[in-house]
């Protein structure tokens, strides 16, 4: 398990895949030691086929990104703003725990260690998806057009070079809930509910539109259903749901201030 955590995965999957989403490849390439998703290139969905085209900038689509976006925003250092500024760092230690309270688990490599790795080489797939229709209409990200800032500074400068349609982090997020939903299905509605909350903090955090979040979830879905065929993945997925059963009880105290957050 420690060397499929290479040295690439520890920071955001965003900063892992900038290089690759600037030379303008349909999909980007992983650096060397980063491990292989289920998937390969040629399984990916294709992300440019399955969604429209983003919002014309004179478009009553484009409109509502807008207005979502002014009414999603939220004050630096409020706890939504901080929720969201959370949510924006994909390191795998930090990402992996995104839906600690929603499942009852907190995923780790050594007492989950099937459950951590299939969100890793998940995060990937589901990453690598999007990139398609990213590099191809390389949409203008909210805090470039409006000229401000994000919740997450360090990821601004890649930000910049990265097209907002599809939302990577949203698909992500939104892949991760899916698979959750089958490893702990008794808590399938807090599961999917901070999966969309997760989408929305790409709001709060003026990083995406709301059409790049509705388009990462279609993505996710579309990659998740490729999941399915593929034998390692189910294998993967039925260890995932004996660790869980195994798994340790989290504690209540950090729940019940992340709930509240996610409520501002």
């Amino acid at each position: 398990m420690r060397q499929l955590l290479a040295p690439a995965t520890a920071g955001s999957l965003l900063l892992l895949l900038s290089g690759g989403a600037a030379s303008q490849d349909a999909t980007p390439k992983l650096p060397p030691g980063t491990p292989q998703g289920y998937l390969t290139a040629a399984d990916y969905p294709d992300s440019l086929a399955l969604l429209p085209p983003p919002p014309a900038p004179d478009s009553p689509a484009f409109a509502r990104d807008e207005a979502v976006s002014k009414a999603m925003a939220r004050a630096p250092g409020s706890p939504r703003f901080v929720q969201a500024a959370s949510d924006a760092d994909l390191g795998l230690a930090h990402a992996t725990q995104t839906f600690t309270c929603a499942s009852g688990i907190a995923p780790d490599p050594k007492t989950t260690p099937v459950l951590y790795k299939l969100l890793l080489k998940s995060m990937i797939d589901v990453g690598l998806s999007t990139y398609k229709a990213k590099n191809h209409y390389q949409r203008t990200r909210p805090f470039v057009a409006h000229g401000n800032a994000t919740c997450f500074p360090k990821d601004e400068a890649a930000l910049r070079k990265d097209g907002s349609y599809p939302s990577g982090h949203s698909a992500v997020g939104w892949g991760w809930a899916l698979i959750l939903t089958e490893i702990v299905s008794h808590h399938a509605d807090a599961i999917l509910a901070r999966g969309r909350d997760f989408g929305e903090s790409r709001l709060v955090c003026n990083a995406h539109w709301a059409s790049d979040v509705d388009a990462g979830r279609v993505i996710a879905a579309a990659t998740v259903a490729r999941l399915h065929a593929v034998p390692d993945f189910r294998s993967d997925l039925l260890k995932a749901k004996a660790e869980a059963m195994r798994a340790p009880l989290v504690p209540d105290g950090k729940c019940t201030a992340d709930a509240a957050a996610l409520r501002g």
